[in-house]
């Protein structure tokens, strides 16, 4: 056999490197999301203190986070047409393809959607930003944070929608979207990324003891989110465990997980280069962004609405915990392609 040569020796140690330089980043980052999950499992954190962490997180810090990263970013990475163009086009297939191959005597609408909603709704509030911040840089925030406002008021609220075609004509499946609507205008990542965009519109800055309040709760966000979607996890497995009889049937959650980790990132990575090849202005950074936002696991706040609205909480809780198992090994296998 040939010898390797100098250079393949040399390409080959710098692919190694590289690939323990991205683990050595997402690591932390999935660790916290266990720490949380066996704290809730071990009970060494109260189920009946799960709901105040995510008050603390969806209230409190991950708007300050948001607002941070809004503020910091050129605005005109905020109002790219283009990229969000692209992401909701990927997002309304997502949810159509999961509704169509899900739907059949045992899973209904209601079941169906929130099914889609965990392929097309990645976890990029509560792990994403930071996540690929760390990774891409301060620069990674702006594409990222598109993708969260598409997510909340498109995505979420369509899946809302079509959750109450189950026995209800199409004015109940209307009026779910207003309630949906509803709930996104009194969710304040939103507001704090609008607030966040005005601010770097305008050059604005907050005095100095407001700016230091928001720099702490900002720095808080990232280890308490990431630790709070463990513990809803183990939540979410408990309330299933509970409400189950039958052991379910593995094609009824499998599949969806391996949309949400493989189909959605190369849905998004297609469209986005024949975007690009059309002469569309979307840059390639925000491509991979948006690729790499793709890639992430399930938000785990679907099991919360999920619950809400009276579908399979065991179904859902699976799927968001296969994905963020899995995500660990195929989000750095992403960023490995994409380097």
């Amino acid at each position: 056999m040939r010898a390797p040569h100098r250079c393949e020796r040399y390409c080959t140690s710098s692919d190694n490197i590289f690939v323990l330089a991205i683990l050595l980043v997402t690591f932390p980052f999935f660790a916290l999301v266990l720490c949380g999950y066996v704290a809730a499992r071990r009970r060494m954190l109260p189920l009946d203190a799960i709901p105040g962490l995510n008050t603390f997180v969806l209230y409190f810090a991950l708007p300050c986070m948001l607002y941070r990263f809004g503020a910091s970013t050129p605005i005109a990475q905020l109002l790219d047409a283009a990229a969000v163009t692209v992401y909701m086009l990927c997002a309304l297939a997502m949810v159509a393809f999961v509704v169509w191959a899900s739907r059949n005597s045992r899973i209904g609408w209601n079941d169906a959607s929130f099914g889609a909603l965990v392929a097309a709704f990645p976890n990029t509030g509560f792990m994403g930003v930071p996540l690929l911040v760390a990774l891409l840089g301060a620069q990674a925030a702006g594409p990222a944070i598109l993708t969260i406002l598409v997510d909340l008021l498109v995505t979420s609220s369509l899946c809302i929608a079509l959750s109450r075609l189950d026995g209800a004509d199409e004015h109940g499946a209307a009026k779910a979207a207003t309630n949906a609507l509803k709930g996104v205008a009194l969710n304040p990542m939103p507001w704090a990324i609008v607030l966040g965009g005005v601010a770097s519109a305008l050059q604005l800055e907050p005095i100095k003891p407001v700016a230091q309040t928001i720099g702490l709760l900002a720095d808080a966000a990232s280890p308490v989110a990431l630790f709070t979607i463990g513990a809803v996890l183990a939540r979410s497995q408990y309330v299933a465990a509970l409400e189950e009889h039958d052991p379910m049937p593995w094609r009824d959650f499998v599949p969806v997980a391996l949309f949400k980790l493989l189909v959605h990132p190369v849905l998004v990575w297609g469209v986005g280069s024949i975007a690009i090849a059309l002469g569309l202005p979307l840059g390639k950074f925000a491509l991979t962004v948006m690729v790499l936002v793709a890639a992430l696991p399930s938000a785990s706040n679907v099991a919360l609405l999920a619950e809400r609205f009276g579908a399979d909480t065991g179904r859902i809780a699976r799927i968001i915990l296969l994905t963020t198992a899995a995500a660990f090994f195929t989000f750095s296998g992403a960023v490995a392609l994409l380097h």
